[in-house]
């Protein structure tokens, strides 16, 4: 359980359509070879489980796309979508 005065978010990052993503290849060979049926494309991405210091739903976005724009995604490249988590 979280204390009152914070917020829990998920912050998913995710390449840009049209961002080659030869990771997301490799499962993709990966599945296939392994014998997975009907995998026509993987993209891979990163999730970040956060507590942040904010009772207000409006400022723990605040925070956490400032967390996102300054560390957690390359958005040059990425992008990112934060997800406010309830108990």
């Amino acid at each position: 359980m979280t204390n009152p005065t914070t917020t829990r978010a998920r912050v998913t990052v995710t390449l840009k359509n049209g961002v080659l993503d030869p990771q997301g290849k490799a499962i993709e060979s990966a599945l296939v070879s392994l014998g997975v049926e009907g995998v026509t494309g993987v993209r891979q991405g990163k999730v970040f489980d956060i507590e942040v210091a904010a009772a207000d739903p409006a400022r723990a976005r605040e925070l956490l796309a400032a967390a996102s724009e300054k560390l957690l995604a390359n958005t040059v490249i990425e992008n990112y979508r934060i997800e406010l988590v309830e108990d």
